[in-house]
Formats: C-alpha cells, structure tokens, sequence
C-alpha cells in the first residue's frame, strides 16, 4: 500500500513540475515574445533547453534541502504530501485558466504546510507546531523582498544602459539589445529551472524518506533531479500563453532594452537567492523586473490596475492553496 502511495506521489510531483513548467514559461519569454525577437515557439524551446542545462550546473540542492524540511517530520505522512501536491496542482491549474501569474512555489510551500498543519491538528497539536516557522517566515518576508529586488536591480541596470547608450544610433542600439535579450533570457531560464526544479526535488526527497525508501541525510537520488529538470523543461516547451500575454504586454509595454534589464535583473535575484537557498517565485521576481523598467519611462507606463490584481494573488496563494490542502487531507482521513 506504502509503495503504491509513493509511485502516486512521486508521479503527482512529476505532473506539478511539469504544470509549473508551462504555468511559469511566461517568467522566461514574456518579454522576449513581447518584443518579436523569437517566435513564441522558438522562444520555448530557448527557454527549455536552458531550464535543463541547469542539471549540469547546480548541484547543491539548497533551495529543495528547504522545501523538504518546511513540515517538520513527525507530522509529514505519504497522505499529507499526496494532498499538498494535489492542492498544488489544482490552484496552479486555476490560475493557468484565468491568466494569473500566481507562484508555483507558494502554491507547493502552501499546500504542503496546509496538509501537515492539518495533520498537527488532527493529532491534538497546534497546528503552528508542525511547520519550521523560521523558514515560513522567511519564505514569506520574499513574497514581498523579492519583487522589490527585482524592480530595484533592473530600475538600476536600465538607468545604466540608457547612460552608456546616450550616444548610439536608436536602429544600431535596438539589433544589439534585441541580441543581448537571446543571452538575458536564457540566464533568466538558467536560474528559473535551478531554482523551481529544486522544489518539486524536495517533496520527492521527503517522500523518500518518509516511506523509508532512504534515510534522512542521504544524498539525493541522482534520478530525482535528472526527473525534475525533465518534467520543467518539456512543461516550459508546452507554453503558457495567457500568462505570456500578461507578462508581456499588460503589465507595461516592454521595448528590447527593457527586455534585457528585467530578465538580467530577474536572473541575478534567483541566482542570489538560489545560493542562499532561499525558494523565491521566479513570478514575484520577474513581474517586480518588469515594473522596475517601466518606472523608468514614468510611474503612469506601469498598468497599475493590472499590477495591484496580480499582488492580489500573490497575497492568497500561500493561504488558498494551504485551505485545499487542508480539505484534501481532511477526505483521505475520512475515506483512506
């Protein structure tokens, strides 16, 4: 029954890397759709190859060392990961629909503690007992920094281009960019894989040793990683065009200029982050990017309208996804 409940689990976490994949294209190829420098084919298959490439690169495994110790392990069962996948899945899948670009990372973290704060519950304890709130807490102070880090780092290096650029002929400027975005986009995929393949590598990881399969401190499975880099890139090669058109145009118009900036400075906050292991939403990261290189033209260029819907969500993912969870879970005591 155990073993059987793990191959559910482990294929669930497949499906939800994969959702990821094409919910959290748009991270990578918004912009550099927006501003015709690849077709959105072309630009998919850009941004799959180098959400894999980070499986060669990447190798401590700091941000799914985090996810995996979210739950603390006396409240994490097969049923309380099964049901935070599928709270996942399905809250990634709404906002897919609507063109919400929400973050698979929280959607997952939420789901996750959702599930084993229920659990907590059901075994007499509060709820609060069961989830490392250090690293809560941290994850959640992101949702706001991370935005901002972004929106800062990419105001700045727009700024800078626009000096060192003053000069140049705008035809000869705009061909350069327009080449330079090939190499931001793909940093920005690069980082984007390395850091959201790592989460769904956790809940595997936990998985694993909740099931006894391995024990606590064993190195991770080299088919765990190698499966999740997989499942994100063929999800980013499926697309995620609502969300695509949202990025890419309804936030601010995006020129190629503006396109290097905010993928440059979205890849250079996952990169930061990814080191420290923190598991930022490339979304919240990317979308701050965008508003950063409209500030520069003027506040009105940024849609604020659009903007303050898309934080909206960002606000009632963690807790959305945590309720579904809770409810998931609340059935498999009912039922398994």
């Amino acid at each position: 029954m155990v073993t059987s409940l793990l191959v559910v689990v482990i294929v669930l976490a497949i499906i939800f890397d994969f959702i990821n994949g094409f919910h959290d294209a748009a991270n990578s190829i918004a912009t550099i759709v927006s501003t015709k420098v690849l077709t959105p084919f072309q630009a998919v298959l850009w941004a799959a190859a180098f959400n894999f490439l980070a499986f060669f690169v990447i190798k401590d495994h700091k941000v799914a060392n985090t996810i995996a110790k979210i739950v603390l392990h006396d409240y994490v069962t097969i049923h309380v990961i099964m049901a935070g996948l599928i709270a996942a899945i399905t809250w990634n899948l709404i906002t897919w629909w609507f063109g919400i670009p929400s973050s698979s990372s929280h959607t997952l973290i939420g789901g996750f503690a959702g599930a084993g704060m229920t659990n907590a519950l059901y075994m007499g304890h509060n709820m609060l007992s069961a989830v490392k709130m250090d690293y809560v807490i941290q994850i959640i102070s992101y949702i706001v920094l991370a935005p901002f880090i972004g929106l800062f780092i990419a105001y700045i290096i727009t700024i800078l281009i626009l000096h060192l650029c003053k000069n140049a002929k705008p035809s000869t400027a705009e061909r350069w960019f327009k080449r330079g975005q090939l190499v931001s986009s793909a940093a920005l995929s690069f980082a984007h894989g390395g850091n959201d393949a790592q989460k769904v590598m956790g809940i595997i990881y936990v998985s694993l040793v909740t099931t006894n399969v391995i024990t606590d401190g064993m190195p991770m499975p080299e088919w765990i990683p190698l499966t999740c880099y997989s499942a994100i890139a063929l999800g980013t090669m499926s697309g995620g065009w609502k969300i695509v058109k949202t990025m890419g145009t309804k936030i601010t118009k995006v020129t190629p200029l503006e396109g290097v900036s905010a993928e440059t400075a979205g890849a250079v906050t996952l990169f930061i982050t990814e080191r420290l292991g923190i598991p930022v939403s490339t979304t919240h990261t990317i979308t701050g990017s965008i508003i950063g290189v409209g500030l520069t033209k003027r506040v009105s260029a940024v849609r604020w309208g659009v903007t303050i819907n898309l934080v909206w969500a960002w606000i009632i993912t963690i807790p959305i996804s945590a309720l579904i969870a809770a409810g998931v879970y609340s059935l498999f005591r009912v039922f398994a």
